[in-house]
């Protein structure tokens, strides 16, 4: 990073002088990597920086009397306040509904987020509250923060057990998930019903959007695999497992950890069994679902969080 400090004033008698002396020959040499002086001056003007996060734009609504979560979704199961069909944005539309905060679901898309990414929650707006967006990522302390949020005794998060069970369901069942929706070819029609058309018309445009989707997907597994190869059948196999330790820990219970309300892990795990096993997704090949319905416990839960809060 370049300096503000200018630079200190030479003696006009310095360039007769440096004119007389040898240049050495290991200064006269460039380095390989070196940049050329234009780029260099071009880079010490224009450092690199990371900006903040976007301003929400001028035609935000003001004045907003009940909270809006901005969420991957139509309008019309927006105005029937149904589950979004992105299990990242419906984790926190239910988790919303466990804590009683009253919402209204908007249709967006990750451009219209300031973090680049759904969902994002704009809270009503109160005299003690900014126009502030809240991202996922501070959704959770949002809602503890909130008057209306009960507090429960021995929340589950304090369970000793409760971050390796996360990790199951946002690794292998998530990575199956993935494979699934985004890079099973059986299921490219639901790809582009949920998440191409809505966003163009244009054949080229569609085509594009649906090489980032995949090639997105694809990322997500080269970060924690070893080797590029992708088994479908391993990534099931993993994912299998890891809901079988799913259902032994929920037992006969209701609720996830023995709590006596949903909590957020009861969101997480209802986000995806869900979207598995709703009919309207629409799946053409769905082997998620039938692993799912081989556990009745998570079966029962999906239909226990479906009947009280949608």
């Amino acid at each position: 990073m370049p300096t503000d400090d200018p630079p200190p004033a030479r003696d006009p008698s310095d360039a007769s002088r440096n004119a007389q002396q040898p240049v050495p020959e290991k200064a006269s040499r460039r380095s390989f990597f070196a940049l050329p002086a234009p780029v260099k001056r071009m880079f010490d003007h224009f450092p690199l920086v990371t900006y903040a996060e976007n301003e929400l734009p001028a035609r935000a609504p003001k004045g907003r009397q009940q909270c809006s979560l901005h969420v991957f979704t139509t309008d019309e199961d927006a105005r029937q306040g149904r589950a979004s069909f992105n299990p990242g944005c419906l984790k926190w539309q239910v988790y919303l509904k466990f804590n009683d905060i009253p919402f209204r679901a908007v249709p967006s898309n990750n451009h219209a987020s300031p973090s680049g990414a759904l969902p994002f929650l704009l809270p009503a707006a109160t005299a003690s509250e900014s126009d502030e967006a809240v991202s996922s990522k501070r959704l959770r302390k949002w809602v503890a923060s909130q008057k209306t949020a009960e507090k429960v005794p021995g929340h589950e998060t304090e369970d000793v057990r409760y971050e390796a069970y996360a990790s199951l369901l946002e690794n292998r069942v998530r990575k199956a998930w993935l494979f699934q929706l985004y890079l099973s070819p059986a299921n490219r029609s639901v790809v582009h019903r949920l998440y191409i058309a809505p966003c163009s018309s244009n054949l080229f445009i569609q085509l594009t959007i649906a090489h980032q989707l995949r090639a997105a997907a694809e990322s997500e597994f080269v970060k924690s695999c070893s080797t590029n190869t992708l088994v479908e059948d391993d990534i099931m196999r993993d994912a299998e497992s890891a809901l079988e330790a799913l259902a032994t820990l929920l037992g006969e219970d209701d609720w996830f950890f023995g709590q006596g309300k949903p909590g957020l892990f009861d969101a997480s795990v209802f986000a995806y069994t869900q979207l598995v096993l709703d009919e309207g997704m629409q799946w053409s090949e769905n082997k998620l679902g039938e692993l799912v319905r081989s556990h009745g416990s998570l079966v029962q839960h999906r239909e226990r969080v479906g009947g009280l809060y949608f």
